[in-house]
């Protein structure tokens, strides 16, 4: 599919005009957000089981029309928010792997790297893997490929061990270690030459393509993640129909698309659960010691401390804030808050939920313009199902004039 704009000016707009739905912090909020602005939502919110709200969370067609009554844009969200499954690129068959080729690859991300190459097409182009860590990707496409391959890499261990398993297998592959960001790194990037980029963080991605535009590389190929590691407070759009747009987006509302839990297990849930509890809990606590009703966010906590129990949690929490609890404090009572609005939260989560796609979306779709304002013919489709990765999106990009 290509042509975007259309689908963006109306992702825009319903973003836009919905950010009331979307565009807060749950976890700061003590009670539905929508109390006054929307009851008969907050009603309806209230009376869903837990049952109910996982069905709702693997199903986004039955959710979008569950929530149209209050949210008359839902069903139009939903179907912009569909993309088409990649066709395998050239001949549907993979090569015989060399043996050892998959050591070190947990088995979902070889599934990632594997749907990941049969949906890059094959260029007769030398390669380069931006981000590389280990190189496991590009080990995958110089055998797939049978192109040498530059695996640029900053972290120097990452790029030795790399360098091991290259030789091992016999790969045309040469690791160069250098930061990304630095402007040195544009030289690796040539003008003929297939960039690729398997999840590369945030503002990681964005300087492959301004790289390779910059360089007029013949190809890119990317799959985006972690849109919030950006280096400034707010997202700079890429292009010109991004820059015109009246969203504002903060490092927070950039985490949205990321809440998927589709590839999350029972223990990884009641996990999350635990620790959501705990830190609203404490939150709910700090607001009463200090006499103010405002959020208090804390640090990322081992999770093995979380088996310790909530009342060691709250003195973990109040010494990393510099906060003196009382000496009598009802824990049981506070972890019964931390509960009631982890359930509330969830049912805030259960709305943005809606917007999650939608808003990758409209990341993915600036990043199209800006190839497409660039010279470069542009295709965008899921590479592989939403089980294996919900960071499924691929953006491919040649340049029409070399």
């Amino acid at each position: 599919m290509t042509g975007y704009s259309p689908r963006f000016h109306r992702l825009d707009k319903l973003l836009t005009d919905n950010r009331a739905f979307w565009q807060f912090m749950p976890f700061a909020a003590t009670d539905l957000i929508w109390q006054s602005s929307h009851p008969g939502l907050c009603d309806w919110l209230n009376g869903l089981s837990d049952e109910a709200i996982a069905a709702f969370l693997h199903d986004g067609e039955a959710l979008a029309l569950a929530l149209s009554p209050w949210l008359p844009a839902a069903p139009e969200l939903y179907r912009l928010s569909q993309l088409e499954a990649l066709q395998p690129s050239g001949d549907a068959s993979e090569p015989a792997w060399p043996q050892g080729l998959d050591v070190g690859i947990p088995g979902r991300k070889w599934q990632q790297i594997t749907a990941f190459n049969r949906a890059t097409p094959a260029l007769q182009l030398p390669i380069l893997e931006w981000c590389a860590g280990k190189g496991h990707l590009g080990r995958v496409l110089a055998v797939s490929h049978q192109m040498p391959v530059v695996s640029l890499e900053w972290q120097q261990t990452l790029c030795e061990e790399g360098d091991v398993a290259a030789r091992r297998l016999q790969l045309p592959i040469r690791f160069v270690h250098a930061d990304a960001f630095e402007p040195a790194s544009a030289e690796h990037v040539l003008a003929r030459q297939h960039a690729v980029a398997l999840h590369a963080c945030g503002d990681l991605h964005v300087a492959l393509l301004q790289r390779v535009t910059e360089r007029r590389g013949k190809a890119v190929t990317i799959s985006p993640c972690c849109y919030h590691l950006i280096r400034e407070s707010h997202y700079q759009p890429l292009s010109r129909v991004g820059q015109q747009s009246q969203l504002q987006l903060s490092k927070h509302d950039l985490r949205l698309p990321l809440q998927e839990t589709v590839t999350a297990g029972q223990r990884v849930r009641r996990q999350r659960r635990t620790e959501v509890s705990f830190r609203l809990g404490f939150d709910s606590l700090q607001r009463f010691v200090r006499g103010s009703d405002t959020y208090l966010p804390v640090p990322n906590v081992q999770k093995a401390q979380l088996n310790a129990g909530f009342a060691s949690f709250c003195r973990w929490a109040a010494e990393k804030k510099q906060l003196e609890l009382p000496s009598a404090i009802d824990f049981e009572h506070w972890l019964q808050q931390g509960e009631q609005r982890f359930a509330r939260v969830e049912r805030m989560e259960l709305v943005r939920q809606l917007f999650r796609r939608p808003l990758e979306l409209w990341l993915i779709e600036d990043r199209v313009g800006y190839l497409e304002e660039r010279g470069y013919q542009v295709s965008v489709g899921a590479f592989c199902d939403k089980p294996v990765t919900p960071r499924n999106i691929l953006i491919h990009a040649e340049r029409k004039d070399n």
